[in-house]
């Protein structure tokens, strides 16, 4: 799913907690890393999370289904583009008109991640 069809289709589901579990389900949907890419453990999320990079396609571990599929968003909107256009995104932005309830950590995490990609 591509992160246009990941924004439609939660914003057809009102329900928060409904919301939640797609964002889980999308965990799932994280493909297997290879072993050419690279990966850098991103320090300043609760979970264990890895973000690996192989040319302009990226990759995630997570060590929880809350942070997978949230993996998986932040990965819908930055794979295949150069560092350039990673760069010009507003990946937090974008997130925030998803309307997912996260708490404080959670977001600490997420602009952990987003911040990897600022770094590129």
């Amino acid at each position: 799913m591509n992160y246009e069809q990941i924004k439609r289709t939660l914003s057809l589901i009102q329900n928060p907690i409904d919301k939640l579990d797609m964002v889980m389900d999308l965990g799932k949907t994280l493909l297997k890393v290879p072993d050419s890419a690279v990966c850098t453990e991103i320090l300043g999320c609760a979970s264990f999370v890895q973000i690996c990079r192989d040319g302009n396609r990226f990759y995630g571990v997570a060590d929880s289904a809350m942070v997978r599929g949230i993996v998986a968003i932040i990965l819908a909107m930055v794979d295949g583009k150069s560092v350039e256009e990673i760069k010009k995104l507003d990946i937090m932005g974008e997130f925030q008109q998803l309307n997912l309830n996260f708490g404080a950590s959670r977001l600490n995490g997420i602009q952990s991640m987003i911040n990897f990609f600022n770094n590129l």
